[in-house]
């Protein structure tokens, strides 16, 4: 892949994972492009956009939807309302340690509960009942329980997000999450893929985390939701 490639498919991930790796995922209308709303709550959008794009973008998620948009060029047009906005980054690999962990377990669908249960006391990103079926999620139990978790979400041609990064308050400063990044990160290069991640800014403690695991700042981003026009 060439940089230009590479820089096009990191500015835009998951337009490129829904167009690629993730199409079975996919629901389109005209040039946008969303995920399954039990799989996630991401849309994707070619990276200039034109009135057409969010007409699309309007009829495919319908009136008064609480859509996240990612970054791009060209601001929804009159009638698409702010609903909140907060600043990113995305990080991607600059030297991982990446090992496999025997503790930890491959998640699927038999574990789904207890995978909502545990972001729900956490609070690690937007989650939806099959956002796992999105690549591997590995966690580690403690007495049965789910206590960490770490998976992998989108996938532009050449890298592997992670992401759900958590841990249950009880069994934090223990090195699970470290463990757990580091294992998915050994899969996805296992594949092939290179690995990325993305943290709200605020997010300091996971960010020096991430520094600390070989991740490094690769660029700034925005995280917007926007509410589509109720009059369509």
């Amino acid at each position: 892949m060439t940089d230009i490639d590479q820089h096009t498919v990191l500015d835009n991930p998951a337009w490129h994972s829904l167009n690629g790796a993730h199409a079975r995922f996919a629901q389109a209308h005209g040039s946008a492009r969303r995920y399954h709303p039990d799989v996630s709550v991401f849309v994707g959008l070619p990276e200039h956009r034109d009135d057409e794009v969010w007409r699309s973008l309007a009829s495919l998620v319908g009136p008064g939807a609480e859509v996240p948009i990612p970054g791009g060029t060209g601001a929804p047009p009159p009638g698409w309302e702010l609903v909140w906005r907060d600043r990113g980054v995305q990080m991607v690999d600059d030297g991982i340690d990446a090992r496999p962990d025997e503790e930890a377990v491959i998640l699927g669908a038999a574990d789904a509960d207890q995978m909502s249960a545990l972001v729900a006391r956490t609070n690690p990103g937007p989650w939806r009942t099959r956002t796992f079926e999105l690549g591997t999620y590995l966690g580690i139990r403690r007495d049965g329980r789910l206590v960490a978790m770490a998976g992998e979400r989108l996938r532009p041609p050449g890298w592997t997000e992670i992401s759900a990064v958590c841990t249950d308050a009880a069994h934090r400063g223990q090195g699970l999450a470290t463990r757990l990044v580091r294992a998915v990160a050994y899969n996805i290069r296992s594949r092939g893929d290179q690995v990325l991640l993305h943290a709200a800014a605020t997010n300091t403690n996971a960010i020096r985390l991430y520094g600390a695991l070989g991740f490094r700042l690769r660029r700034e981003t925005t995280f917007a939701v926007y509410r589509s026009p109720t009059r369509q």
